[in-house]
């Protein structure tokens, strides 16, 4: 069993026994059908992934690494909100008739801020911190911007990113990093996010001279959805297998020069995929 399961299923039979039901509350989520969705909830759950150990990738199920690595570059890299752009339909249901999404995740991350240094936007800011500072406690991301909320079609879950460098053992640089999450639909979305982002802390420690350290996964309202409960409950039930061995290209070191072919899980053993999961919208 790799670590990753092992979190996960605690996790989920956490939310199972002990979290709060919201069934006859007013929520904003529909079912396709109008129907209200319900969820089964736990506030303030904390996941630590050590990056150095294994790369977190559940076995319980697979995990799409190279599509998963194409939003987050979609994201961070093309700092796009247009689902042109992104090479899978995971956004449509928040697409306008043009594509764009409103003013929310890659938009927020193009638009430029003025620094000492110069007019830079969010990613190039921690990327050049990392390279100059990189003891600076001030390296972040947030997404989160209530100016703009109005204008976006659906509010950032996963918000905001802290990133901190420590040392290993050998007395080299570790980059850690913090995802904080505001809302997360832990069956459709947990694992996705938590390989997402450590594509991310792996790809940035490469091109800033670093080993991938610690990532942290805060997520505020960790959820299953009512219609989500049978399936999670197989699901944990499965068999697990070790945890896959992850390749990052090591001849890219500019960011921008990333794409998803330039990551694999090699000897990933893993359950089967669950098709047809109902989509809360």
């Amino acid at each position: 069993m790799s670590k990753a399961d092992q979190i996960f299923i605690d996790m989920c039979r956490d939310i199972l026994e002990n979290g709060v039901d919201t069934k006859d509350q007013k929520v904003r989520p529909k079912w396709e059908d109008g129907s209200s969705a319900y969820t089964i909830k736990k506030f303030g759950v904390v996941n630590r992934y050590d990056l150095r150990e294994e790369f977190p990738a559940l076995t319980l199920r697979p995990v799409a690494i190279k599509m998963a690595t194409d939003e987050m570059l979609w994201i961070w890299q093309k700092k796009s909100n247009n689902i042109k752009d992104l090479g899978s339909h995971i956004w449509d249901s928040w697409a306008d008739e043009n594509g764009s999404i409103g003013k929310a995740y890659g938009y927020q991350m193009s638009v430029k801020h003025s620094y000492p240094e110069g007019m830079m936007d969010q990613v190039d800011r921690v990327i050049y911190d990392l390279k100059h500072t990189p003891y600076s406690r001030r390296i972040m991301t947030n997404m989160y911007v209530h100016a703009d909320l109005s204008e976006m079609n659906l509010y950032p879950c996963a918000y905001s990113m802290t990133f901190n460098v420590t040392k290993d053992i050998d007395g080299s640089p570790l980059l850690n990093a913090i995802l904080n999450q505001r809302s997360q639909d832990i069956l459709t979305a947990n694992n996705w996010n938590v390989c997402q982002y450590a594509v991310l802390v792996h790809m940035i420690a490469q091109v800033t001279g670093m080993k991938a350290g610690e990532l942290v996964h805060v997520i505020s309202d960790a959820h299953i959805y009512d219609r989500h409960v049978p399936i999670i409950r197989e699901m944990i039930e499965r068999e697990t297998y070790p945890a896959p061995k992850f390749w990052l290209n090591p001849e890219i070191t500019d960011f921008y020069q990333f794409t998803k072919n330039d990551v694999k899980l090699i000897d990933y053993q893993h359950g089967e995929q669950i098709r047809n999961i109902p989509v809360a919208v």
